[in-house]
Order: C-alpha cells, then sequence, then structure tokens
C-alpha cells in the first residue's frame, strides 16, 4: 500500500476541514471533489476571475447530494481580508490555489499578476495564521526555475526569472519562508509542472496547451505551436497533484524545511511528441484529423525552451509516486473533452450552500 492509500483511509476514519482557495478553477476543482469524497469538510473560496461556476456544479454532481452538504462556497477575492478571515475560520489545512495564471497574461499585465497572486497570497496567509490553521500547502510553479539550463531541476537551483508570473511566484515562496520563521506558520510550496487534466478551460487567449489543442482537433481546427516544437515540458495529470497536496498537509512537521518541492511526473515530452498523442487519441472519434498537420508561430516572448523536474525530494519526504504517466492522464483528459455534452453546463444536483462574508 502507498502512502497516499493509507492516507486516504486515515482521512475517512478522521476528517478534517479543509479550505481550497480558487475552488472553482482546473487544480481547485479537483482538489475539492476529491477531499469531499473521501469525507472531508471543504470550504471553497473563488471570486469566477478565471475560475467557472459549471466548475463547482460539476463538482457537486459527481460526489452526490449527501457529500455536496459538506461543501460551503464563499465568493469572494483572495485580496479581501474580510472573505479571507471567513473562508479560513475554524479550517484545519488550507490548500491555496488560487491566482492569475499564464505568463503571456503577466507580459501583458505584470501588475494584475502582481496584485492576485502577491496580495492575495499574503492575505492567505495571514488569515490562515490569525485562524489557527494547522498547514497552508500552496501552489508555486516551475516557472521560478526561469534560465536555468539543467537538464533536471533540482529545488536549490534557480536560474534568473524570466516573466512576471514566475517573480510571483518566487516571492510567493520567500513570503512563506519569511512568515514560517517569523510567524510560526507552517507552510510548503508545491512547484507544479504543466498540469493537465479534465475541467482544464481550452478557450481563451491564455489557454494551456493541452486543452486548446484537445478543444481545436475535435473542433476540426489546426492547431499551432510556437516555435519548431522541440521544446519539452514534465507534463503531469492533475490527480498527480491532488495526491501531493493531501500528502503534503500530513507530512511530518521535518518535510517542512524542504521550503519548496517539484510535483511532476519526472518525464520529458516535446510539444511534437505531446501533439502527435494528442492527435491520435483525437483521430479516434474524429478520424479526419489523423494526418492534420501542425501550424510553426515563432517563439513567445518568457517562454522556456526545456523542463524536467527531479521528485526525488517528493518521494523521500512526502512518499509521492505519480499515479499517471502522460500517456494515461492523456487518455483520461482527452475521453473527457470528447464525452457528448462535455461543453454544456452541468446542472447540478442539489445547490451549493453559499456562506455569507461576515466581518472580522
Amino acid at each position: 500500500m502507498t502512502a497516499y492509500q493509507e492516507l486516504c483511509e486515515s482521512l475517512q476514519r478522521r476528517p478534517s476541514r479543509w479550505l481550497v482557495t480558487g475552488a472553482a478553477g482546473f487544480i481547485g476543482s479537483h482538489l475539492a471533489e476529491s477531499l469531499l469524497r473521501l469525507g472531508q469538510s471543504v470550504v471553497g473560496l473563488d471570486n469566477f476571475a478565471t475560475g467557472s461556476r459549471r466548475n463547482l456544479e460539476d463538482v457537486t454532481l459527481r460526489v452526490g447530494s449527501e457529500a455536496a452538504r459538506r461543501f460551503v462556497f464563499i465568493e469572494g477575492d483572495i485580496c479581501d481580508p474580510r472573505a479571507c478571515a471567513a473562508a479560513c475560520r475554524d479550517v484545519d489545512v488550507v490548500l491555496h490555489q488560487a491566482a492569475l495564471g499564464s505568463v503571456p497574461r503577466s507580459m501583458e499585465d505584470p501588475l494584475a499578476s502582481h496584485v492576485a497572486n502577491v496580495d492575495g497570497f499574503l492575505q492567505v496567509l495571514l488569515a490562515a495564521r490569525a485562524a489557527g490553521a494547522r498547514r497552508v500547502i500552496y501552489a508555486s510553479s516551475s516557472s521560478v526555475y526561469g534560465d536555468d539550463t539543467s537538464d533536471v531541476k533540482q529545488e536549490d537551483q534557480l536560474g534568473r526569472t524570466l516573466s512576471p508570473y514566475a517573480a510571483t511566484k518566487l516571492i510567493d515562496e520567500i513570503y512563506a519562508g519569511t512568515l514560517a520563521r517569523t510567524h510560526g506558520l507552517e507552510s510548503i510550496g508545491l512547484r507544479y509542472f504543466n498540469v493537465f487534466g479534465p475541467r482544464q478551460d481550452p478557450q481563451g487567449a491564455y489557454a494551456a496547451v493541452i486543452p486548446r489543442w484537445t478543444q481545436r482537433l475535435l473542433s476540426g481546427e489546426s492547431c499551432v505551436v510556437y516555435g519548431d516544437g522541440s521544446n519539452s515540458r514534465d507534463f503531469c495529470f492533475v490527480d498527480n497533484v491532488v495526491q501531493a497536496n493531501l500528502l503534503a498537509a500530513f507530512a511530518p512537521a521535518s518535510a517542512l524545511t524542504a521550503g519548496q518541492l517539484n510535483i511532476a511526473c519526472g518525464a520529458r515530452t516535446s510539444l511534437l511528441e505531446l501533439y502527435a498523442t494528442i492527435r491520435s487519441l483525437v483521430a479516434r472519434v474524429k478520424p479526419e484529423v489523423a494526418e492534420r498537420p501542425l501550424l510553426h508561430e515563432p517563439v513567445r516572448a518568457g517562454d522556456i525552451a526545456h523542463s524536467l523536474a527531479s521528485i526525488e525530494r517528493a518521494r523521500e519526504l512526502l512518499g509521492y509516486r505519480p499515479a499517471f504517466d502522460v500517456s494515461r492522464g492523456l487518455q483520461q483528459t482527452v475521453a473527457w473533452y470528447a464525452a457528448p455534452g462535455k461543453a454544456a453546463v452541468v446542472q447540478a444536483s442539489e445547490p451549493l450552500s453559499r456562506a455569507a462574508l461576515e466581518a472580522s
């Protein structure tokens, strides 16, 4: 039995109360769903800047009405101290996922990324401490490695940041470490590497490559790659990220001294390889795309050429073992996007409860 399987059994016997910020987003909604399935009580906080009510309705539908009664949703902004205080009340663990993502978005509007990702993050940390939360697990990013030329990214070796988004995540890591030393707030940052899976938004100028390409091929459209397609990433299925968050929440205090941990699969996939796999999976339901070529455009500012994670530290300190490799994750992801009616608004079996914001 893996460490994660043991933890899941333990959680079902001894439920906790969790806050998931960004609960209406891609990763946040998967965390909320998994926790509810494990019998936990969950508070969700989101302002719908990038999240979707449809994601929350889908969570409710999937977990069922009984589990949904253990989910309280607060519509609010992490930059609002009242919203953070209300969300953190009586919470044991905070899983902080709320952020304004996307390197290109941050290049166009650095201030918006700073306000959401730095000011909002600090508000969450302070509210968690004030409420007596036991630990904060927060989403960092592989973008913090910047122009580090190492073949494999190690947590202790960073290059120069290449985007405002990367800078915000690095500042978050500094703040978390500082508050751990000065205010005694337990925290650990998870450096996500190119997370993908169901519910990831395929629309908009800042959509990630896997949902964008999958949706375009399903719609009979051509896909675009920036550069020659040799760039590579360590793509990580969302269920692996859920595992890492839950393990980090109950890891021994000695694991916190690491500060940040890479969360990925530890395998490199080029964008050309990625496209070929997605195209072959989509071709099972839409045969006419089987030979559709990939279009090329110039490299975007702020993009990095290659990204591959060492996950040995997470294995050692958390017992993290990715259950999904890229191939298996893509099979589930493409099947989800290809399912009939998946784009339609999901009707919840029972409305989500909404907590009124109260002055702290």
